[in-house]
């Protein structure tokens, strides 16, 4: 956990402020906020890449929808094997319904992107990158130097005023992109 989370912090956020900037360098201001819009080359090759960026998008999202899943077999009493009949039929009911109202919902709001961004302000960064390092700080209490207790602290302040800073901007987002579209919109 240690060496993932200075990893994380240190070496994986290059990579994501290389794309940011490169691409922001190579298309400017008026590209469009989902990158593979902009590209030209072989269909096939754009086509690929759309199917791996909605396979990550569905992982990532399942995968942060885990807790609610979590609190749903606990709710409901699903104990056991998870291939018992009962367990996978009240699985796959309750993760399919998800799956089919989150798909409703991205083709009735066509900037559902405004929206993700918004819950990735109020869920993905806290429980990413704040909610690690004050964890960290708590079970370390006592056996943390100066250097990594504000090293962890740094963390927490500045990915919490990136969260805010996210939050009202998806807010915006979500103001202006909801007077020009329409639902159903096939953009």
């Amino acid at each position: 956990m240690i060496k993932a989370l200075n990893f994380q912090f240190t070496l994986g956020v290059i990579p994501m402020h290389a794309v940011t900037y490169i691409g922001y360098w190579a298309y400017g201001s008026s590209a469009s906020s989902y990158l593979l819009n902009n590209v030209s080359g072989p269909i096939w090759l754009k086509g690929m890449a759309n199917i791996a960026a909605f396979l990550q998008a569905i992982i990532a999202l399942h995968i942060f929808a885990s807790p609610t899943y979590e609190f749903l077999d606990t709710k409901y009493g699903v104990k056991g094997s998870a291939l018992a009949c009962k367990n996978l039929a009240f699985r796959i009911i309750v993760r399919g319904g998800y799956i089919a109202i989150t798909a409703f919902l991205s083709a009735l709001l066509p900037f559902l992107g405004d929206f993700m961004n918004l819950t990735g302000a109020i869920s993905t960064f806290p429980l990413t990158f704040i909610l690690p390092n004050h964890m960290y700080i708590v079970a370390k209490r006592r056996k943390l130097s100066f250097l990594k207790k504000s090293w962890h602290w740094l963390n927490i302040i500045f990915f919490s005023c990136i969260a805010v800073a996210a939050f009202v901007a998806a807010l915006r987002f979500i103001t202006v992109d909801s007077k020009t579209y329409h639902v159903f919109a096939d953009l």
